[in-house]
């Protein structure tokens, strides 16, 4: 299953490579939120371990001596099998757990007993852009919040699952694409249609200074074409010129009644053009056809209305400075930038805001005016990053480019972008009518699965996509009664798709070790002080590595695709390891209801 080459295979589409290196010693300390030593309990409180998203447990029971011995300590099915992804919170020996379709568990962390479940009721004929699952809850001041595929924020007491609160955050009002703008001579046209502009909420809430923090996805995902069942795997995804979808926004609404406190657009109303870059900020050439897009733009001065932008991705926050960070996703139409020019301000971008106002303080759009659909997905990270003997406070995000971004937290100045840890194909290309395939295309790269990163080492480690995309230009003129037609579709090739563990060594931008996997990489990774680093497979294997080298030490296998973060906790004196099991429907995964909770044998 596990292949280890030589880095200069790395760069060919025929092999990866496990590079055996050293871990770093320099040593850094950010102070932000960190773990103190284990004393007997340890939470895992909020999505990304805490504030810093960096997702890596202090606790050392489980170790490289004895992971080998690890066994189930409980199974706890939910009775929802669908795609699954939610990161278990744990806080004063409580699991709470969002299901799919937005329902809620709380469990005995000790024992997986069921202590109350909330049942969500969806709006009537609600479309859902995205499948049904979610990322995740926050919990604070015993309160338990939601946000939901129907755009709503949901507030949920903790020790009774009784509803609080629940306030719509958005309407779902945007016209939506159709396979009648297809051309007719083209078989996707007479395929069934599932997804769309469809707004709702995927990720995991973050609770700070009395305010809850949500944002909105689906906001210019394009059509997803021949999926007849919500189950099915990724077929065509089609982007169609004209006035599709919304702005997205992130928001911050009062814990107490669900008011809202600021929120902000991810695409502006003035300036939303850009500087029409011929490149990326480090030189890349993105091949626009800048005096076309100038030209478009006099006719075109209402495109921010349908600008797109979902924000994905829980923000990580700098409690010493209220900053928050976070990414957003692709413009709209996706992959269709005719009725769009300009640098569409402020998709594919890290943005860090003030907490307490949400003004924008600055941002890094990783692509000016994307036709690839590289939304900024995986989780930011923040961590003090050493360069040339000085510690800077930066922030980290796994791109869906296949590099590793590293950004000043202070100014968001590029300070290092690694090597590619995939390989890299036509990147950037367009489309055209014979088709261009890319690699990576509209998966990844890094897509929404969480990084862990070890800052004593300055190591992060990601999952990894390897995933050829064709992507084919329809361009007709109007004939007879027949209008013109234009859009973009983007498609998985046949070639072989797989994963990779990569474990970047953040002061060099190089790769410590890589791990091939059978499948590509969706679902998160989880690192600890017991030089471990955890991850699923969509083939239902379950795995803990050595952190230092990449070896695989120990694996279980379970019915349905592990594509959900892991965590790491512990209950007097005794870690556990938990991860969902539900698979993932985009990759065809084999869906579950599982929770699975791990530990070493009770002596």
């Amino acid at each position: 299953m596990y292949k280890y080459l030589n880095f200069q295979q790395l760069k060919s589409i025929s092999g990866y490579v496990m590079l055996v290196g050293a871990i770093a010693t320099t040593a850094a300390c950010s102070g932000l939120s960190k773990h103190s030593t284990s004393t007997g309990h340890h939470d895992w409180p909020v999505y990304g371990g805490d504030y810093t998203n960096q997702r890596l447990s202090p606790l050392t029971q489980i170790n490289t001596s004895n992971v080998k011995n690890l066994s189930l300590a409980w199974e706890f099915k939910t009775g929802v099998s669908a795609s699954f992804q939610a990161t278990p919170i744990v806080k004063s020996g409580v699991m709470y757990v969002s299901l799919p379709f937005n329902h809620v568990a709380a469990l005995d962390a000790k024992t997986g007993k069921e202590i109350w479940r909330y049942q969500h009721a969806r709006k009537a004929d609600w479309k859902m852009c995205c499948g049904p699952a979610n990322r995740g809850v926050a919990v604070s001041d015993g309160i338990v919040f939601i946000g939901t595929v129907d755009a709503r924020l949901i507030a949920l007491d903790a020790k009774s699952g009784a509803k609080l609160w629940d306030i719509n955050v958005a309407e779902d009002t945007a016209l939506t694409e159709s396979t009648g703008l297809l051309s007719k001579a083209d078989a996707k046209s007479k395929k069934e249609i599932y997804g769309g502009t469809g707004i709702g909420i995927a990720m995991a809430p973050v609770v700070y200074r009395g305010k809850v923090i949500v944002g909105v996805t689906g906001v210019g995902y394009g059509l997803h074409i021949d999926q007849p069942r919500i189950d099915a795997p990724l077929g065509a995804v089609v982007g169609v010129s004209g006035q599709y979808g919304r702005p997205g926004f992130l928001a911050a609404y009062d814990v107490k009644n669900g008011a809202k406190v600021w929120q902000f657009d991810t695409i502006p109303s003035q300036g939303w053009e850009g500087m029409f870059t011929e490149t990326t900020s480090d030189g890349l050439v993105l091949n626009r056809d800048i005096a076309a897009e100038k030209e478009s733009l006099k006719t075109r001065q209402d495109a921010w209305k349908y600008g797109g932008g979902s924000a994905w991705t829980t923000p990580a926050i700098d409690t010493k400075t209220n900053t928050l960070f976070f990414g957003t996703g692709n413009p709209s139409p996706q992959m269709n930038d005719v009725s769009r020019p300009g640098d569409n301000l402020y998709t594919v971008s890290l943005v860090a805001l003030n907490t307490e106002t949400g003004k924008i303080k600055w941002h890094y759009q990783q692509v000016p005016h994307d036709v690839w659909g590289y939304d900024v997905a995986s989780p930011p990270v923040l961590f003090d990053y050493v360069k040339d003997g000085k510690t800077i406070p930066a922030v980290g995000q796994a791109g869906k480019t296949g590099w590793y971004y590293i950004n000043d937290r202070e100014t968001g100045a590029l300070l290092k972008k690694s090597e590619a840890f995939v390989p890299q194909h036509n990147l950037f290309a367009k489309a055209t009518k014979e088709g261009t395939v890319l690699y990576p295309g509209i998966l990844g790269g890094s897509n929404w699965s969480p990084s862990a990163l070890d800052e004593i080492s300055q190591t992060s480690f990601v999952a990894g996509i390897h995933a050829p995309i064709k992507y084919t230009l329809v361009d007709e003129p109007a004939k007879g009664n027949l209008p013109a037609v234009q859009y973009v579709s983007s498609e998985p090739t046949k070639d072989a798709r797989w994963g990779v563990l990569s474990a970047i060594n953040l002061t060099t931008g190089k790769m410590r070790w890589q791990v091939k996997t059978e499948q590509p990489l969706m679902g998160g990774v989880l690192a600890t002080r017991g030089e471990l680093v955890f991850m699923g497979e969509g083939s239902g294997h379950f795995n803990a590595y050595n952190s230092k080298t990449g070896q695989l030490i120990w694996q279980t296998k379970v019915t349905a695709g592990v594509n959900a973060p892991p965590i790491s906790y512990e209950i007097d004196g005794v870690q556990y390891v938990a991860v969902a099991a539900g698979g993932n429907a985009i990759f065809g995964f084999p869906s579950g209801d599982q929770i699975l909770v791990y530990t070493l044998p009770i002596k």
